[in-house]
C-alpha cells in the first residue's frame, strides 16, 4: 500500500465522515418540517441503503476470497486451525459473557436508571428501493469456505487451489476500489441519519451510565485478550493495537464486523507480529464467529432490563445458562448491525423471560451502543489471531507465502 499523509489516510477521512454527518444531521433536525430537509432527507436515506446494499453484497466475496485459500495453503494443518479458531473464539466470548454478569450482579443494583426514550423523530421512507441480495447468506459463505477449502486440501485439488488464489486476487481489487473508498461516505450518511432522528443528543442520554460501564468493560476485555494473548505468543501486543484504530473507528460507524472486514485485515496486516497466513485466515473468520463486546453488551443490558421492568435480575444459575448458550449463538450469529441480539431472541425470551415490552427495550438500547460492541468484536480479532500465530509457532506450522498485500 502506498503512503498518504494524514489528510488523505482512512482514519482521516472517517473522522471527517462522522464530524460532517453529525453536523448534517443536527441542522436537518433543526430545521425539519421544510421542503428542502425533507427532500435532503430523501437522498440521505436512500444512497445509505444503496451502499449498504453494496458493502453486504461484498460481504460474502470477501469471506470466501480470503478464509478459502487460506485454507488450502494451511495444508495438512487446515483442520486443527480451524478448530482451534473456533473453540479460542467460543471461550473468548462465554468469558466476555460471564465476567459482565459478575459486573451486573455488583453494580446494576446500585444504578438509578431512566426508561424513557420516546420522542424520536422518524426518518422518510425509501424513495428508491434498489436491492441488491447477497450471492448467499454471510454463514452458508463461511461454511463454504471452510468446506471448500478442507476439500481442495484433501484431495490435493491443484486447479481450485489456484482458482481460488485468484479469486482471492479479486476480491482484493473489490476491497481497494469499492469498499475502502464508500466506507466514509456511509459512515457519514449513518451518523446524519442518527443525529436526525435524536438518538445522539437524546437517547444517549437515557443510558449513559450504563452504556458507561459497557464501554468501560470493552476495554478491560481487550486488554485481557491482547494481554493473554501476548503472553502465550511471546509477542508485543502493542505492536497490533496500533494499527487497529482505523478499524475501530470503521465499526463504530458502519455498526457491522462483517461491514469492517476490509478495513480490519488492511490494519491487521500491517502488524508485524501477526503472520500473513493467519491474518488472511484468522480476521475473515472471526468477524463472523468471535462477538466478545456485543456478548458482554447483551448480557449486561439484559441484566439491567429485568431489574427496570420486573423487578429483579435473574439468578446466577438463570444466568449462567443464559451466557453459556448466548456464546454458541454469538458464533452462528451474523456480523451486521443487531446480528447478536436478533439471533439471541429465543434463549431471551425463552430463558430470560422476557415479554414485548422487555424484548423492544432490549433492542432499543443495545442499538445505542451497538457500534462500540462492533468495535471491541473486531479489535479483539486482532488479539485472537495473535493467539492463532502463536499456536502455528509453538506447533511448528510452517508459514505459507502470501502474494498479495493487504
Amino acid at each position: 500500500m502506498k503512503k498518504n499523509s494524514f489528510f488523505t489516510s482512512l482514519p482521516f477521512r472517517l473522522l471527517v465522515g462522522v464530524v460532517l454527518g453529525i453536523i448534517a444531521g443536527l441542522i436537518l433536525n433543526a430545521t425539519d418540517g421544510s421542503g428542502i430537509t425533507n427532500a435532503i432527507l430523501n437522498v440521505v436515506v436512500t444512497l445509505k441503503y444503496i451502499l449498504g446494499q453494496v458493502i453486504t453484497f461484498c460481504v460474502p466475496l470477501i469471506i470466501i476470497g480470503f478464509i478459502a485459500p487460506s485454507i488450502t495453503k494451511l495444508g495438512s494443518s487446515a483442520s486443527r486451525m480451524l478448530g482451534v479458531a473456533i473453540v479460542i473464539a467460543y471461550v473468548s466470548s462465554l468469558g466476555a459473557a460471564l465476567f459482565s454478569m459478575a459486573a451486573g450482579y455488583g453494580l446494576i443494583p446500585h444504578l438509578s436508571i431512566v426508561t424513557d426514550v420516546e420522542g424520536l423523530k422518524e426518518l422518510p421512507e425509501l424513495v428508491f428501493e434498489l436491492a441488491i441480495p447477497q450471492i448467499m447468506p454471510v454463514m452458508s459463505a463461511l461454511v463454504f469456505s471452510a468446506m471448500i477449502g478442507l476439500a481442495a486440501t484433501w484431495t490435493k485439488a491443484k486447479v481450485i487451489t489456484s482458482l481460488l488464489d485468484e479469486f482471492q486476487k479479486i476480491v482484493l481489487e473489490l476491497v481497494t476500489r469499492i469498499i475502502i473508498p464508500i466506507l466514509p461516505v456511509f459512515i457519514g450518511f449513518t451518523f446524519c441519519a442518527l443525529a436526525y432522528e435524536g438518538s445522539i443528543t437524546r437517547q444517549l442520554p437515557v443510558f449513559l451510565q450504563v452504556i458507561v460501564i459497557v464501554l468501560i468493560g470493552h476495554f478491560i476485555w481487550m486488554t485481557l485478550l491482547y494481554v493473554i494473548a501476548g503472553i502465550y505468543s511471546g509477542e508485543n501486543p502493542l505492536e497490533i493495537v496500533k494499527h487497529y484504530g482505523p478499524a475501530y473507528l470503521t465499526a463504530v460507524g458502519t455498526m457491522s464486523s462483517a461491514a469492517t472486514l476490509a478495513v480490519a485485515l488492511q490494519c491487521a496486516g500491517k502488524a508485524k507480529p501477526l503472520r500473513k497466513d493467519m491474518v488472511q485466515f484468522g480476521i475473515p473468520l472471526f468477524a463472523n464467529i468471535h462477538l466478545c463486546g456485543s456478548v458482554l453488551t447483551e448480557v449486561f443490558f439484559c441484566m439491567t432490563i429485568s431489574k427496570i421492568l420486573y423487578g429483579s435480575i435473574p439468578s446466577p444459575g438463570t444466568m449462567i445458562l443464559f451466557c453459556v448458550l448466548l456464546g454458541i449463538f454469538a458464533i452462528g450469529a451474523p456480523g451486521v448491525p443487531g446480528g447478536t441480539v436478533m439471533a439471541s431472541l429465543g434463549i431471551i425470551t425463552g430463558i430470560l423471560l422476557f415479554d414485548d415490552a422487555g424484548t423492544a427495550l432490549m433492542l432499543t438500547i443495545f442499538a445505542l451502543q451497538d457500534s462500540f460492541g462492533t468495535a471491541c468484536n473486531v479489535t479483539g480479532d486482532g488479539a485472537l489471531t495473535l493467539i492463532l500465530t502463536g499456536y502455528a509457532k509453538k506447533h511448528k506450522i510452517a508459514e505459507q507465502k502470501i502474494n498479495v498485500n493487504l
